[in-house]
C-alpha cells in the first residue's frame, strides 16, 4: 500500500479540502481522509491541489504534427483537411508509433490519464491491409502503455467521401470497404489492463445510412463506447438533408446509435428536436472548444443541451493545443460568447466534466474520482506559478479552472503508479524532443 497527502484535494462537491490522505493499494483508491493532521511515515506529499486524473475523450493523435503548420494564410476547415491528409499519407506503424509516444506523453504532462483515441487511420498507402491489418491500432494502444495513461481505441468505420460519394487519394488508407469488413477487422483488437476498444462512426458522410447500424449494433453488443463525430460543419446538415430528408442526428437515431453509452463529438450545428433526441436518449456531448475555435467550427448549444440532460465531456481533437483546463473553461467562455451572459457551468461542473465524465464516456466508469474503489489515477497542480499566485481558500478550484494551465501540473498517477514526478515524465525523459524528431522526421 502507497500513502499520499494532498496539500488540497478536491472530492468532487463544490469545495476542496486540506491535508487529504489518500491510501492506494495496487492499482486502487483504499481510502480518501480529508483533515490529517500527520502524515504517516513514507507518505509521498503532493502540494498544491489534487484532482481525479483527466479524461481527454477525443483526439486525433497524429494530427499533433499539424500544430502551427497549418494557420499559414488564414484557409478554412476543407484546407485545413488538405493538409491532415498529407501528414497522414506519410505514416507507418513504426512512425505513428513514435509520434503517439510523444503525444500522449504530452498528455501526461498535462495531467491527463485517460485518452480516447478516434483512431481512422487503420491500412497502407491506396488502402492495403498490413500483415497484422491492425497494426496502426495496435502502435496507438503500445504508445500509451509506454506513456503511462489509459486508452480507448475507438475504432473508427470511414468508408466514403460523403453521401453516395467514393474515396480516394489518402482516404483509401482509412477504409474497410464495408461496415462487415470493418467489424471482423476490429473484432481482432483486444484491450490490456490500459486499454479498452471502442467504435467510432467517423459521421454520416463517411458511413451510408444502411451500414450505421451494423457499427451500432457492433458497439451494443460489446457493451463498448461508440463516439461519432456529428454536425461539425453546416455542410454536413445541408447534405444530410439532401441525401436523407432530415439532420444527422435524425439519421443516427433511426439506426440505433444514439444512446447511455454513445458520445455526440461536437454537435456544433444542431436543431431543437436534435437536442431533444440527444439528450432524450442521454447521448454524451464531447466538446472540443480550442479545435472548434482553431477551425472556425462554430459555438454548440452545449448549455442547451446539458440543460436538457446530456453529460459533457471534453476533448484536445486536433492536439493544436493539449490542455484540459483551456478546455473547460473554454466551455463556458464561448458560451458567454454565444449569449452574452456569465455563469453557466460552476467550477467543479468543468471539471466534472474533465474528468469522472470524459471517464465514463470512454468506459472507464471506475475512474475519475477520489473515492475508496476507484483507479488509483490522480493529478497534482502546483499553486505557486504566476497564474495561480494569490489564490484563496475559497475559491481555490475557481482559481484553478479559471487561470490553471497544463504547465502548472507537477506529478500525475495513473493504476496507483507515478509517471510524472516534478514536472518530468518518469520513464520519457525527453518528450520535447521526441515529439520534435516523430513530426520532423515526418517531413513536417
Amino acid at each position: 500500500m502507497t500513502a499520499y497527502l494532498a496539500e488540497h484535494a478536491w472530492l468532487g462537491g463544490e469545495q476542496t479540502h486540506a491535508d487529504v490522505l489518500i491510501e492506494v493499494d495496487g492499482d486502487r483508491v483504499r481510502s480518501v481522509t480529508p483533515g490529517i493532521e500527520a502524515a504517516p511515515a513514507g507518505a509521498v506529499r503532493l502540494r498544491g491541489l489534487t484532482i481525479p486524473g483527466m479524461a481527454n475523450a477525443h483526439s486525433h493523435a497524429f494530427h499533433r504534427a499539424l500544430r502551427g503548420r497549418t494557420h499559414r494564410g488564414g484557409g478554412t476547415f476543407w484546407t485545413w483537411r488538405e493538409d491532415m491528409y498529407a501528414v497522414a499519407s506519410r505514416l507507418t506503424p513504426e512512425s505513428y508509433f513514435d509520434l503517439a509516444r510523444a503525444t500522449y506523453a504530452e498528455m501526461a504532462l498535462a495531467g491527463i490519464t485517460s485518452v480516447g483515441e478516434f483512431h481512422y487511420l487503420h491500412h497502407a498507402a491506396a488502402g492495403r491491409a498490413y500483415l497484422d491489418a491492425n497494426a496502426m491500432g495496435e502502435a496507438l494502444i503500445a504508445a500509451a502503455g509506454e506513456a503511462g495513461i489509459r486508452i480507448t481505441l475507438l475504432d473508427a468505420c470511414y468508408l466514403t467521401g460523403g453521401p453516395g460519394q467514393p474515396l480516394a487519394g489518402t482516404q483509401l488508407r482509412f477504409t474497410d470497404g464495408d461496415a462487415d469488413a470493418w467489424a471482423r477487422r476490429v473484432s481482432a483488437l483486444s484491450g490490456s489492463d490500459h486499454a479498452r476498444v471502442g467504435a467510432a462512426i467517423h459521421s454520416v458522410r463517411a458511413v451510408p445510412a444502411d451500414q450505421l447500424a451494423t457499427v451500432a449494433d457492433w458497439a451494443r453488443d460489446r457493451e463498448a463506447p461508440l463516439h461519432f463525430h456529428l454536425s461539425e460543419q453546416r455542410a454536413e446538415n445541408a447534405a444530410c438533408q439532401e441525401h436523407h430528408g432530415c439532420t444527422p442526428t435524425e439519421l443516427l437515431g433511426r439506426h440505433g446509435a444514439l444512446g447511455a453509452r454513445s458520445s455526440a463529438v461536437h454537435a456544433t450545428h444542431l436543431t431543437e428536436g436534435d437536442i431533444a433526441l440527444l439528450s432524450g436518449t442521454r447521448t454524451t456531448i464531447c466538446m472540443t472548444p480550442t479545435t472548434e475555435r482553431d477551425l472556425a467550427d462554430g459555438i454548440g448549444p452545449a448549455r442547451d443541451l446539458t440543460s436538457a440532460g446530456s453529460r459533457i465531456s471534453l476533448g484536445s481533437d486536433s492536439n493544436a493545443i493539449i490542455d484540459l483546463f483551456e478546455e473547460a473553461r473554454g466551455l463556458e467562455m464561448d458560451e458567454r460568447l454565444r449569449t452574452e451572459r456569465r455563469g453557466h457551468w460552476t467550477a467543479a461542473e468543468l471539471l466534472r466534466a474533465a474528468t469522472a465524465d470524459g471517464h465514463a464516456s470512454l468506459g472507464w466508469a471506475d475512474a475519475g474520482r477520489l473515492e475508496a474503489g476507484a483507479l488509483a489515477d490522480f493529478t497534482a497542480i502546483a499553486l505557486d506559478s504566476v497564474r495561480l499566485a494569490g489564490w484563496g481558500t475559497d475559491t481555490l478550484l475557481e482559481s484553478a479552472v479559471f487561470a490553471g494551465s497544463a504547465p502548472d501540473v507537477t506529478d500525475v498517477v495513473v493504476g496507483g503508479r507515478q509517471i510524472v514526478r516534478g514536472r518530468q515524465h518518469v520513464t520519457l525523459e525527453d518528450v520535447p524532443g521526441e515529439l520534435h524528431r516523430a513530426i520532423v522526421g515526418l517531413g513536417q
